[in-house]
């Protein structure tokens, strides 16, 4: 039976992605600029490829030469898939301003199978062409310069390719059915194209360069990118909304009033008698209410987000091991703690440890949570590094402990729970609480976020930044001449 169930929701995905495909075939102002990216630009990148290994061979920079080839490759398959965009934009809004929504949404199709199959129609003609220009190419670098890549290579630029179109593609799914008109979804259009962009310049550094092996890491970067984009786009996608959005509004007024409301929370000791009590001795029951009441009720909703953190400081503590093991070192120093920690103010580690941190909720917001520990991980990841290095090196374990525990008892709790806080914020557009809507649930995580930030982080950040400059000093060098090696 659920073979079946199975089966027919395939086949309806399916009936739905092929009248989508021939209406875009039908219109020739679509079919025209890819098919004349997909012959012509092969031809262009091979013309330039010939031009580029005659120049190079002339004065010796034969490698230069080499890794510009599959540069190209790269490029001719990511020209075609940028007209994705153009038929995803158009997949709901357009076919609310073609008065032709109605009838699709009328359909015994669920949301799932709508939005799946819509998805599916943006992204197999952009990407057929995608793979017919590659072909072109390689083809064409064959018969002029007998260049061939090899299967890994040729494997990468494929599967880079292809989550990249799938990026671009969800990504503009989303846009087009939460907007309500095509002139608003090509605006919004420039938040996909700018980091697909700088995604692009990384990775022709990364050729260049000869890094193949890091475009991997890229490759598993898009793939949960795709999965994130899908899963916000399920989420999301409402035809009832659909129908009923007539124009964007920002209502001030009630954003703040819902933010307002996430933001407060209820006294504790004194209750309603907080009239009562003397205004020098009120600021004591506000406080008791939000370290006994509220901060235990942000920490139960960010649950799942501490769960993903916790798996990235496991992952920074092998990663940190597998560098150490790699490249191992020798440390030799006579005074720990003005090596690690001289000539360094409170002040400038406070602002220093802020400043990651807020690199991270920023990337964290831009990336649905899913880079939001990077600060946390490659600070973690550093620090174990150094650790097994002295541990290697032939001194005490207890020198290690001196060097990070006196303020690594606050640091890392307090930038834990940070991340965590950011995950959330971030996380919040594909995962909104039940009986919330998006910007409500978003509203409440940035509320939770900054009652973090400012009544947990950052006391035990200042307390932490004194901590280390002042006395976890003097702690290393007593052990260190107490224990030493």
């Amino acid at each position: 039976m659920m073979k079946e169930t199975r089966r027919e929701d395939l086949r309806l995905i399916w009936t739905l992605t092929a009248r989508e495909i021939r209406d875009v075939l039908r219109d020739w102002r679509l079919v025209t600029p890819i098919l004349l990216l997909t012959l012509l630009f092969p031809i262009v990148a091979n013309l330039v490829a010939q031009a580029t290994f005659r120049f190079f061979q002339r004065y010796g920079g034969h490698i230069i030469a080499e890794r510009t080839v599959p540069f190209l490759l790269m490029v001719v398959g990511f020209f075609p898939i940028t007209f994705s965009l153009v038929i995803a934009l158009e997949s709901f809004v357009g076919e609310k301003e073609r008065k032709s929504l109605e009838p699709l949404l009328a359909t015994p199709l669920s949301d799932t199978q709508l939005y799946v199959g819509k998805i599916l129609s943006s992204l197999i003609p952009p990407l057929a062409a995608s793979y017919l220009g590659m072909a072109s190419y390689l083809i064409g670098l064959y018969l002029t310069r007998r260049w061939a890549p090899s299967l890994e290579l040729l494997a990468q630029m494929f599967a880079l390719t292809t989550a990249e179109a799938l990026v671009m593609v969800s990504g503009a799914v989303v846009v087009s059915s939460q907007t309500t008109s095509i002139r608003a979804a090509n605006l919004l259009a420039s938040f996909i194209i700018l980091p697909m962009a700088f995604l692009v310049q990384a990775e022709s550094f990364l050729m260049l360069w000869g890094q193949y092996t890091s475009l991997w890491w890229l490759l598993a970067f898009l793939l949960v990118s795709d999965v994130l984009l899908i899963r916000m786009g399920l989420r999301l996608f409402n035809r009832e909304e659909l129908l009923s959005r007539e124009i964007d509004r920002i209502q001030i007024r009630r954003v703040w009033e819902t933010f307002r409301r996430h933001f407060a929370w209820e006294w504790w000791l004194f209750g309603r008698k907080r009239q009562a009590v003397p205004r020098a001795l009120r600021w004591t029951g506000w406080l008791a209410g939000f370290y006994l009441r509220e901060a235990p009720a942000i920490l139960r909703r960010s649950s799942p987000a501490m769960l993903v953190v916790l798996a990235g400081v496991v992952g920074a503590g092998v990663l940190g091991w597998s560098i150490a093991s790699r490249f191992p070192i020798t440390l030799s120093f006579d005074e720990p703690g003005r090596a690690f920690f001289g000539g360094i103010t409170p002040t400038f580690i406070l602002g220093n440890n802020l400043r990651a941190l807020s690199v991270g909720a920023i990337l964290g917001t831009l990336s649905f949570g899913s880079l939001a520990v990077t600060p946390l991980l490659i600070t973690l990841a550093l620090a174990v590094y150094v650790g097994l290095q002295i541990l290697w090196s032939g001194y005490s374990p207890w020198v290690v402990l001196a060097l990070v525990g006196p303020h690594g008892i606050l640091e890392i709790p307090a930038a834990f729970l940070w991340c965590a806080a950011a995950v959330r914020l971030g996380a919040s557009f594909i995962t909104p609480s039940p009986g919330m809507t998006v910007g409500e649930a978003w509203l409440q995580a940035l509320a939770d976020f900054l009652k973090t930030a400012l009544f947990i982080v950052l006391p035990a950040l200042a307390i932490a930044a004194l901590i280390e400059a002042r006395i976890t000093p003097g702690v290393a060098m007593w052990v260190f001449w107490a224990y030493g090696r």
